[in-house]
């Protein structure tokens, strides 16, 4: 999980884990991490997948602590706040980040927040612009709602199975 401070990383999380959604908003130090197992579909046969998700801190700098989580990643899943438009751009930088590390792995956009919006027709198409130029399936999600919030996790955990020998 990557993304600026207070995109709701933590919060979507928390909805695909536990089921569940707080309104209070608790900062994440370093790194925390939580699993679940999941179904998904391999060759047309249903396979447990089990999922440890870390979500990082938001940072405005890159370092070796997030390095040393990134570089044992299978994928990953960018967030931004769509009540707050400059946090979509800021994950060129994170995508940058996985590059440099030489990871090639499935990318998922979580445009989260989707609740707040009231006309979603131009961020939505900022940010399947962006999903487009960084190769990654996009998600307008909202972790109070859990609106298509499974859909996402499930998502990359297929694309985790078409990429890897998982």
């Amino acid at each position: 999980m990557l993304g600026e401070f207070s995109v709701g990383k933590t919060s979507l999380v928390r909805r695909f884990v536990y089921e569940r959604f707080d309104d209070a908003y608790i900062s994440t130090v370093g790194v925390k991490v939580s699993r679940k197992t999941i179904a998904v579909t391999r060759n047309d046969t249903l396979v447990d997948l089990t999922m440890m998700l870390w979500d990082l801190a938001g940072s405005e700098e890159f370092d070796q602590l997030q390095a040393s989580y990134l570089r044992g990643s299978a994928g990953a899943i960018l967030v931004c706040d769509l009540s707050r438009p400059e946090t979509l751009p800021e994950l060129l930088s994170y995508v940058d980040n996985l590059k440099a590390l030489g990871l090639d792995i499935p990318l998922a956009l979580a445009a989260n927040k989707v609740d707040l919006i009231q006309d979603i027709g131009a961020r939505e198409a900022d940010v399947a612009a962006l999903a487009e130029q960084i190769n990654a399936a996009y998600f307008l999600t909202s972790a109070k709602s859990g609106d298509a919030v499974e859909y996402l996790f499930r998502e990359l955990g297929q694309a985790l199975l078409r990429q890897t020998s998982l």
